[in-house]
Order: structure tokens, then sequence, then C-alpha cells
């Protein structure tokens, strides 16, 4: 007979009696306070449309690459399941597979997640197995059909007080347009914005930059080669992204590399790059004068800057051109950022006006130079764990890592960086279960005043993150 599925009340608090008391009490301080969510990649369309999902298989499986990777590290042929490119012919097939090798998923803060998605949202009460995929696939398509189960229903209910997505910077952004009606008629109860992510238009080594730069000039009636133009049409998008609502412009880099270049020399570069075979050299000076460029745009507009480094995309090649990207194979590289970063801070690290949120995937550069750099540099924040390591023992070993070289006030807050949407709620629960272990332990031990502990925990939670991200 299976284990009957479960939450336990105290998950991820201390084992020690006394500490997991405290952190019980400052929990129940932030748990039902409306999330923040300022960066993550769920469709703006999604909520638009307002369809019901499809059914388990597409909603759980087919696109989660945290999970359908660890079927292909056991060996499992990912065309059974149908991900990337490849399409799912037998949805429930897929689901028997998954179940099936539910255990594969034990201690990952997938399995987590999932599971705390599985009895809040679903009610299930069985362990994914053979013996109950079916019965479990049932009880899922059932709950999809019923009409309170829509995305802004459940956007609603979550509740999400504010949520961005990710944008290309030629998007008509019509969806938000039409998204800021259903807010101001209340249909919406939060508010859903867009963020500017230039990565195509930026990184000369990807196939499509002379195609993307082409169109991107023409939008202010450049020619490609004309590096004016391509600065013009950039501040043009990113002004007609702040008009809708924007708050954050994104970068995707490489390496957070940055470098102070004058007019003459990046317009050789980008004159390089455009005609389409820029030595490896020229491509990475031009990504890293542009980083810089970027930082001098975000005083002026006011976009807080965040950048996400340190991902070798498309580790697989035989999985690339089987499922395509973003299929599970993208692997976290070592990343500097103390001498990478060094121009940037130069010209823009002690002007109040910039907000720059720092991300890695490199746990090591956390206490060495993330948490240095923030703090000292007025515009640099600590962002939160993300991808690999946005996971319980991570989150903590972050707090560890940050707090004792900047303390609590130049950190970002949660960042969920999900396309799941609904594992918004059950990522965020997560981190303040986790929060308020950490801070627990720290007032257990005589580091910090039980009345501190609130504070900071509230500020984590809510105040913080619309600071830094300027929600207002």
């Amino acid at each position: 007979m299976n284990e009957p599925l479960t939450l336990d009340p105290d998950r991820l608090f201390p084992a020690d009696p006394g500490t997991r008391e405290v952190a019980r009490e400052l929990y129940a301080t932030v748990k039902d306070l409306p999330i923040i969510s300022p960066h993550g990649h769920v469709s703006p369309d999604l909520l638009l449309d307002n369809a019901a999902f499809q059914d388990a298989t597409d909603l759980f499986l087919r696109y989660d690459h945290y999970v359908f990777r660890m079927l292909n590290a056991a060996g499992i042929d990912l065309e059974r399941i149908g991900v990337g490119k490849v399409p799912t012919t037998d949805p429930r097939g897929a689901w028997r597979i998954f179940c099936e090798n539910w255990h594969l998923l034990d201690g990952t803060a997938s399995g987590y997640w999932l599971t705390h998605e599985f009895v809040t949202l679903f009610g299930l009460d069985v362990m994914p197995s053979a013996e109950t995929a079916d019965e479990i696939y049932d009880r899922i398509a059932a709950r999809l059909a019923e009409p309170d189960f829509r995305p802004r229903e459940l956007f609603n209910s979550f509740p999400i007080a504010f949520m961005a997505t990710t944008d290309d910077p030629l998007d008509s952004l019509d969806s938000h347009a039409k998204l800021a009606e259903l807010t101001a008629s209340g249909a919406i109860k939060g508010r859903v914005a867009p963020t500017f992510r230039p990565d195509a238009y930026v990184n000369a080594r990807k196939p499509e930059f002379v195609e993307k730069v082409t169109a991107l000039t023409a939008s202010v009636g450049a020619a490609p080669d004309d590096f004016r133009g391509y600065l013009e049409a950039m501040r043009a998008s990113r002004a007609r992204f702040v008009e809708r609502g924007a708050v954050s412009a994104d970068f995707g880099v490489s390496h957070p590399r940055s470098l102070d270049l004058d007019y003459e020399e990046m317009s050789a570069l980008y004159r390089a790059c455009v005609g389409g075979d820029p030595s490896p050299e020229e491509a990475d000076a031009f990504e890293s004068g542009m980083l810089t460029r970027f930082a001098g745009m975000s005083i002026d507009d006011g976009l807080v800057m965040t950048v996400h480094p340190g991902v070798f995309r498309n580790h697989s090649t035989a999985a690339f051109d089987r499922f395509g990207p973003d299929t599970g194979h993208d692997i976290p590289v070592a990343t500097e950022f103390t001498r990478a970063l060094r121009p940037l801070l130069e010209k823009y690290g002690n002007d109040k006006r910039l907000h720059l949120v720092l991300f890695t995937l490199d746990e090591t550069v956390y206490s060495r130079e993330i948490a240095p750099l923030a703090g000292f540099y007025p515009a640099v924040y600590i962002g939160a764990p993300w991808w690999f390591i946005d996971a319980p023992d991570s989150i903590l070993r972050f707090h560890a890592a940050t707090s004792e070289v900047a303390g609590f006030s130049r950190l970002s807050g949660f960042i969920d960086d999900t396309r799941a949407f609904l594992s918004i709620p059950a990522r965020h629960d997560m981190n303040r279960r986790l929060d308020a272990a950490f801070l627990a332990r720290y007032v257990r031990e005589g580091r910090l005043s039980l009345s501190s502990a609130r504070h900071w925990i509230h500020r984590l939670t809510d105040e913080q993150p619309r600071e830094i991200f300027r929600l207002g």
C-alpha cells in the first residue's frame, strides 16, 4: 500500500524544538502576505487568454526541465514524454512514466514544489506511483475542468500582488496593455509588468543576432550598421517598456564582464558584429561594452538592472539537435564578478540611481565577491538563489554566505524565476519558511533579537523587493 502524500506543517523548520518554535512564530507573520514576483517567465497570454489548462502532462511534465532532465539522467528516452520540439503523443502514457519514477525527485526542490502543488491545489493524498498514476491523472483532469481553476482565478487566489514577465525588446506589449485594463477593472487583482530582455540583440554569438538588430534599427528608421541608430532604438524600446509598466531590464550574459569603451570603439565593434563574422574577442568586447552602457540607460530611465550570468547553454549537442533549446541541458559554470564588473562600477557603482541586482549559479562567489561588492557599492544588491540553487539547503547556505558580510539590507528578496505558473506559491512559501528558519537560528544563538528577526522577515518578504524593484 502506498504511503499517503502529505505536507508536514513544520517542513523546512529546524529540528531543534526551541529554534523550530521561533521559526514557526516568524513564519506565521509573513505566510499570508501577497506574493511579489519581480522576475519570471510566465507568459502574459496565459492570463489574457484565461484558457483551461490542458492535462497533467502538459502542465507538470512537458515544459518542466527541472523534472524531465532527471528522467533523462535515469536513461528514460524523452521521446516517450515529448519535450521541446518533439510533441507529446500519449499524455497519459507520459504521466505513467513520470509517476513510476517519482522517487527520482526525492530530495530535490522539484519534488518538494510538486508535492506542495499536488496537496494544496489538487487535494491529492496518494503518492505518485505506477499503481496510482491513472487515479492522479484523472483527479487532476477533474480539477482542471473547474471554472475556479483558470489562470486569472488562480492568480487572484494565490494571491499575487506583482508579477513580471520576460519580453523581447520588439514585442508589441499589446498583451500587457490588455492586462493593465483587466487590472484596472478588477478582473485581475495584482499588477503584471513586462521586463526588457535584449540578449539576442547584444550577443553576437547568437545566430539570430544580425536579423534581430536589423529589425531593431529599422524600428527607428536606421541602417543595420548604424551604431547611433542601434542605441536610439534600444532607448526607444526601453521607453515603451517603461510606459507599459516595466520596472526592470534583465541581462542573461555569459559572464558579467563590463568594459567602459568610447563611442568610436563601440561603433567599430558593432560594425564587426553586424558584419556577421566577428572574432570571439570582438563579440565579447561588444557585449561587455553594452553592459556598461545599459547601466547608464538604467540611470536615465529608472529600470532596475538584473544580471543573470554563468550558464553553458545547450551542453548536449545530441539533445539540442533532437529536442531544441531549453530542454534540460544548460549547465552552470564558474563566474567572476570583482574584476569583471569593475569598469561598470568605477563609472556607476556609487550612483544611487542605479539598482544593479547580481545573480549567480556559482555559490563560491557569494561570500568572496557578491556580498563584499553589495556591502560597499550603493548600486549593488544581492540577487536571490536562482535556478539550480533555489533549493532549501542552497538558500540556507546563501544566507550564511552573505549575511555576515552585507547584512540583510542588501538582499533582493525572493525571485522565483519560473515558467511554471502553478509553482509560484510553493516556491515563495518555501523561501518564507527558510528565511524564518535562518533568522530563528540567529535568535537562538543570541546573534539577533526576536524583534529584529520579525522586522527582517517582513522586509525580505515585502518592503525590500518593493523598494529595490521600485514598485511604488
